[in-house]
C-alpha cells in the first residue's frame, strides 16, 4: 500500500523502469530459451499490475472517490486510518500535528501499523481524521460456540 507522496513517486519510477524493462525483454533476453522469456514476462507484467494497482487505489484516495471502507476485523483498522489520512488529503506530519506528536511518531506507526499503540491513541487518530467507525459486534449463538481459534478451520 503507498502511504504517502515519496512512496508514490518510487512506485512511479518503479512502474516506468518495469514498462522499460518489458519493452526490451526479448532483446535483453533474446538468447534464453522461449519459456524463460514467457516467465520473465509474466512476473513484470504482473508486478506492473500490481504496481498500478497500488497507485490508482492511491490516487482514489486521495481524489475522494472512496467514501466508505467496509472492514471484516479489527486487524484492518490500521490500514484503513492510512487510507483514511490519505482521503483526507493529510500528510503524515500535518496527523502528528493535530496530535501533538512528532512526525517520527507516525510514520512509526504507520509503517509498524500501529503494533503497539493503545485503543486510547488509535481512537485519537481516528479523531484527528475524522473518522467514523460504525461498529458492530456479533455476539456467539450459544455457549460454547465461538469458534476455538486453535483448532483451525
Amino acid at each position: 500500500m503507498i502511504a504517502n507522496e515519496l512512496q508514490r513517486r518510487v512506485t512511479q519510477t518503479a512502474i516506468r523502469e518495469f514498462e522499460e524493462a518489458l519493452a526490451r525483454l526479448d532483446a535483453d533476453a533474446g538468447d534464453r530459451p522461449e519459456w524463460v522469456r514467457t516467465g520473465l514476462r509474466a512476473g513484470m507484467e504482473s508486478q506492473l499490475a500490481d504496481l498500478h494497482q497500488e497507485l490508482a487505489d492511491y490516487e482514489a484516495l486521495r481524489s475522494g472517490r472512496v467514501r466508505v471502507l467496509e472492514l471484516d476485523s479489527l486487524v484492518q483498522l490500521p490500514e484503513a486510518l492510512i487510507r483514511a489520512r490519505i482521503a483526507a488529503g493529510l500528510s503524515q506530519k500535518e496527523l502528528a500535528r493535530r496530535l501533538g506528536l512528532k512526525e517520527q511518531q507516525v510514520q512509526r506507526y504507520e509503517a509498524r501499523r500501529y503494533a503497539g499503540a493503545s485503543l486510547e491513541r488509535i481512537q485519537a487518530v481516528a479523531d484527528a481524521l475524522g473518522v467514523e467507525i460504525h461498529e458492530r459486534v456479533l455476539l456467539p449463538g450459544a455457549a460454547g460456540s465461538a469458534p476455538d481459534p486453535e483448532a483451525g478451520s
